[in-house]
């Protein structure tokens, strides 16, 4: 997990930042077990970042 930048500078909205990031870790790698992609996590962060607005099933981002 990489953060390059923060958005905020306050001690508060750093932490938030810290912990959307470790969310948004945890849901994708639970949605790779229950999928069972074989894409590396770091791999589907980058599809799903790219194709974020897309109406697109995640089945076919991934093939």
């Amino acid at each position: 997990m990489r953060i390059k930048a923060f958005f905020g500078a306050s001690q508060n909205a750093v932490k938030s930042q810290i912990w959307i990031a470790i969310s948004t870790y945890i849901l994708v790698a639970i949605l790779k077990k229950r999928m069972n992609i074989d894409a590396s996590l770091y791999t589907l962060l980058q599809v799903l970042s790219l194709t974020l607005l897309e109406r697109t099933q995640i089945n076919q981002l991934i093939s």
